[in-house]
């Protein structure tokens, strides 16, 4: 008979997202077992989920969550590859209208993957269940922590079925997103709330999946028309993204009062989502690309789109054995990117700290939580340096350091349209590979100052070649 693992070296996972699969994987090697609790049921394979509804819209896999999955799943890249997924280097791949303008396509200094949300959770989901350590309880909902302000030690759960039942832990990560019940359960525990801070442009997204130009199916760059804030009234936007079996993921946004439709209609011009995309945005290249494919969706609209962070690291006390990752801790405008990569970042530390420390250690969680707030503090810097600005954005508007660092942004922004090695500079900050600090050095303090070294570009960078296999010549 096969002896059961003691409690205190089973570890929970609650969500089977993106990062709750990869803590999963973090935490094998070092637990007897894991058992990732899903409220969903889990497809077999690429295909939508219900509750996750932002799939629908463009994602980036930047390079610094790359390289973290590949610690923690060696190989899951060429994995990726082999099931349609694409490695796209930057800058050379990316079409982009800051702005301050267009960026050149200089020589690759990072990339990013490019993938449906479906097929990139899918082969990670496949993958970190091969492990026989891993077990899922999908169509489950944790309805509470079991313990005390001092300690967790486990989670009480409803199955299928609707019978309740509990599970006792030695380790319960939170990976359940943007929804999280973890401030609600500190509170039922007997902690005080943690501090949060909400920024919200009011960005509403629409997506639409279409089929590129047959010509253009093997490789197109990512397009992408960017918000200027300075340019007074609704900031509107949009991304292509090309993505597995020849398909473009389009996704336009718009802050309050520049909406973009929620639905399309018929008509000469292609309807209402390439006439946005055409009219709205600071430059047409968008719609043009587009009213030359074919619509695959609907369009899928949102404004779940807020800048969200608990800040759980600040807490005067905190737990043993609870931790929480991803979108549960901080979530992003995903315009920016950056949710996944601080999710693959945020595993590979959870691994790394409990591995430094050992299973069980006093103050592990606490330590955990703090380490896990460099990466998550890197994204949201980024992520509300614009955002901010937008009115009614935050109770309070901007703070100083906001203004400071938007301005610092915007002039390395302007400088790195014409400076190959600043463009490279503010790339390992936005794939999340190096630390900001990068950016303070004497020399980018001194480029900036100077500004750009070539002249501004009129249009965008795409080559004749590429033009052509999109129609557009």
């Amino acid at each position: 008979m096969t002896e059961r693992p003691s409690p205190a070296r089973v570890a929970i996972v609650l969500g089977g997202s993106h990062t709750g699969m990869l803590a999963a994987a973090a935490l094998a090697p070092l637990a007897d077992r894991v058992v990732v609790v899903e409220r969903d049921e889990l497809p077999a394979g690429p295909a939508p989920r219900k509750g996750l509804p932002q799939a629908r819209h463009v994602h980036l896999l930047w390079s610094g969550g790359v390289l973290a999955m590949e610690e923690l799943l060696p190989g899951i890249t060429e994995e990726l590859r082999a099931a349609g997924a694409r490695r796209a280097p930057i800058t050379t791949d990316m079409v982009a209208l800051s702005a301050r303008g267009w960026f050149r396509r200089w020589p690759e200094s990072h990339h990013i993957v490019l993938a449906g949300r479906d097929l990139l959770d899918a082969t990670v989901r496949t993958r970190v269940l091969a492990d026989e350590r891993i077990e899922v309880l999908d169509g489950t909902e944790a309805l509470g922590l079991l313990g005390d302000a001092d300690a967790v030690t486990g989670v009480r759960l409803r199955g299928p079925d609707g019978h309740e039942r509990t599970l006792d832990a030695g380790l319960v990560v939170d990976c359940t997103g943007r929804g999280s019940s973890t401030p609600r359960r500190l509170t039922e525990l007997g902690l005080p709330a943690p501090v949060r801070r909400e920024v919200d442009a009011g960005l509403a997204y629409a997506s639409r999946l279409f089929l590129a130009p047959e010509p253009a199916r093997g490789g197109f760059p990512v397009v992408n028309v960017q918000i200027d804030p300075r340019a007074g009234g609704p900031g509107r936007a949009g991304v292509l993204l090309p993505i597995e079996d020849g398909r473009w993921l389009v996704t336009l946004s718009g802050t309050k009062g520049g909406e973009p439709p929620a639905s399309d209609s018929s008509g000469s011009s292609g309807g209402d989502f390439v006439r946005f995309a055409r009219e709205e945005l600071r430059h047409p290249i968008i719609g043009d690309l587009i009213e030359r494919a074919e619509p695959l969706s609907e369009v899928v609209f949102t404004r779940t789109t807020a800048n969200r962070r608990h800040f759980y690291e600040r807490m005067p006390a905190w737990p043993e054995n609870l931790m929480v990752l991803g979108d549960a801790l901080a979530a992003y405008n995903p315009v920016y990117g950056h949710g996944l990569a601080v999710g693959a970042q945020s595993a590979l530390i959870l691994r790394e700290v409990t591995r430094r420390h050992g299973w069980g250690a006093a103050g592990l969680s606490r330590r955990v939580q703090k380490a896990v707030a460099r990466p998550v503090g890197a994204a949201w810097d980024l992520a509300i340096g614009q955002d901010v600005f937008y009115p009614g954005a935050t109770e309070d508007g901007p703070t100083l350091r906001d203004r400071l660092v938007a301005g610092y942004v915007d002039r390395l922004m302007y400088t790195a349209t014409g400076n190959g090695r600043i463009a490279r500079r503010v790339t390992d900050v936005t794939s999340l590979e190096r630390r900001a600090e990068v950016l303070l050095g004497p020399s980018v303090l001194l480029a900036a100052a100077v500004g750009p070294l070539k002249p501004p570009l009129s249009e965008p960078p795409l080559t004749a070649e590429e033009l052509k296999k999109a129609g557009l010549r």
